[in-house]
């Protein structure tokens, strides 16, 4: 038994295999968690949940979306993306369903803010969401699913603005987490878990600095606590090799896994269960 806890099984890239996908990764061992991204997706996302047992659902807006883009990723909707302005009453309404173990993703992106923007009003826009988002899990007593991409500062700074004042008990996990060691310790001393994907099965990059052997994701992966690691795909991104430059697919988490073993020195099973452990533990999952 493995759990993706993140990914987007819901969304445009699987529609005309949606359900053979599902079923045929069910019945593989995988349960997944599939992430909403925006109100729309976050509704898709508790759908597809409510029609299988083992698939479970976040609803949240991703700080990309708070401000207009540029861009279509057509894995996700064939039109551009509009501003939204995060509702609570939407996706309190959407996080009553059963199926729903989570807030998010939310959080930081500075990395893609897009040129034609005001920066400062797009980082305080996300700095605004991402408090929502936080002041609703604690509302309904659910983690948070956090994406962080170079804003790791100012991610740590709300997390304890909440943890000081008693509040996001259950806490939740750093999806995708690339950041360094200090980051990486400095969440794991907040209650946060840490989430990795396909990128740790990438080669090192002209620019990783290696210490034996490992790229600093790597050493952040031996070093840490084993019952803080979940594993994810992210799916239909960030495809893990040996299937790397292909659609991603929630079964692919056992390759991550495979890795996490192989650098932890442990067998597959250990990260098995430890990694399925996690995410029950973490989402309160039913499985």
């Amino acid at each position: 038994m493995f759990v993706d806890s993140h990914c987007h099984v819901h969304v445009r890239a699987y529609q005309n295999e949606q359900d053979s996908l599902i079923k045929k990764t069910l019945e593989s061992g995988v349960f997944m968690v599939t992430i909403g991204t925006q109100k729309n997706t976050s509704r898709e996302a508790i759908e597809v949940a409510e029609k299988y047992e083992g698939v479970f659902a976040t609803v949240g807006l991703h700080p990309e979306y708070v401000v207009d883009q540029t861009f279509v990723d057509e894995n996700e909707t064939a039109e551009l993306y509009s501003a939204e302005v995060f509702d609570p009453f939407v996706y309190r309404s959407l996080a009553k369903s059963k199926k729903c173990v989570a807030i998010g993703e939310c959080g930081l992106d500075y990395y893609r803010i897009p040129e034609t923007t005001n920066r400062e009003e797009a980082i305080q826009k996300q700095k605004q969401t991402v408090r929502a988002h936080f002041a609703l899990a604690d509302e309904l007593n659910l983690p948070v699913v956090v994406h962080c991409r170079d804003a790791y500062e100012d991610q740590l700074m709300i997390n304890q603005e909440f943890i000081d004042a008693g509040t996001l008990s259950r806490r939740g996990v750093i999806h995708c987490f690339s950041g360094s060691r200090e980051y990486a310790h400095a969440f794991l001393d907040q209650g946060f878990y840490l989430g990795f994907t396909g990128v740790i099965t990438f080669p090192p990059r002209k620019t990783d600095v290696l210490i034996e052997g490992l790229t600093e994701i790597q050493q952040v992966i031996r070093e840490m606590p084993l019952d803080r690691i979940l594993i994810e795909t992210d799916s239909p991104y960030l495809t893990p090799i040996p299937f790397r430059g292909k659609r991603n697919e929630p079964s692919y988490v056992k390759f991550v896994a495979q890795k996490i073993a192989e650098i932890r020195g442990v067998s597959m099973e250990e990260i098995e269960q430890a990694t399925t452990a996690n995410a029950k533990k973490l989402f309160g999952l039913d499985l």
